[in-house]
């Protein structure tokens, strides 16, 4: 992962300077500006400090095709998380469209800079927030509205920070990387199976199936950690009472 630093000029506007000694969290936004570029972004921030139309910025942008850009050095704060700043390291985070949803590129790059923010500063993935944990603000929509995507992103973090290889998971494949699964049927027909995944995706959008030793298990989660796992389950529980936890 490259980090291409273009640090604002320092304004009251979007990088006031105030600095900071210790982080406890990893904050990640979305842009809200559908299809704009991480460069886009970068360049509204830095422009505050003409126009003065409010007070915003990130430590940190992603871009569509994966790119990151750094916005203000790691030891001041940003104008993004409102009253997180003083302890949050802020991540603004592109988007095709008004889904929210992410580039897969831009959600590999994403789940790299935040696994080595956590390193860096001795935090977990426990420590990883979004706006919406802070404020209640739907942000970023994509994690919000989907905590089955969330769930599965903080795993790629936690597989990262272990120095584990870890992709999303696939139909027809098989992980090398042990997961612990929140499964809600299994199904010896793939047909039967897909016609199940088509009402759990009504409430877990990014359900998928896992075909295993000749089954088709319909899952909505997918965690390196099964305490995380274990979480999501009681909430998945409350839709699908037999659901379980299933590690391959």
């Amino acid at each position: 992962m490259k980090i291409n630093e273009q640090f604002l000029t320092k304004n009251e506007y979007s990088r006031p300077g105030i600095k900071i000694n210790k982080w406890t969290k990893v904050a990640i936004h979305y842009v809200a500006n559908p299809g704009s570029s991480a460069q886009a972004n970068r360049n509204y921030f830095e422009n505050l400090k003409d126009t003065h139309t409010t007070k915003v910025s990130s430590h940190f942008v992603v871009g569509l095709n994966g790119e990151v850009i750094q916005c203000i050095p790691l030891d001041e704060i940003s104008y993004c998380t409102n009253q997180a700043n003083s302890y949050a390291i802020s991540i603004e985070t592109c988007h095709p469209d008004s889904s929210g949803k992410f580039n897969p590129a831009t959600e590999q790059s994403l789940a790299e800079l935040v696994a080595f923010l956590l390193k860096k500063f001795g935090l977990t993935v426990n420590d990883i927030i979004r706006h919406y944990d802070v404020t209640g603000k739907i942000c970023p929509k994509w994690y919000v509205e989907d905590s089955a995507a969330y769930s599965r992103f903080k795993s790629s973090v936690a597989s990262l920070m272990a120095g584990k290889t870890q992709s999303a998971p696939e139909d027809d494949t098989v992980s090398p990387v042990k997961l612990f699964y929140v499964q809600v049927g299994a199904f010896s027909i793939r047909a039967n199976a897909e016609a199940f995944l088509g009402m759990v995706k009504q409430k877990y959008r990014d359900a998928f199936v896992k075909n295993y030793g000749g089954m088709y298990y319909v899952q909505v989660g997918a965690f390196s950690s099964q305490v995380n796992a274990v979480t999501f389950l009681a909430d998945v529980k409350k839709d699908y009472r037999d659901s379980f936890i299933k590690v391959f």
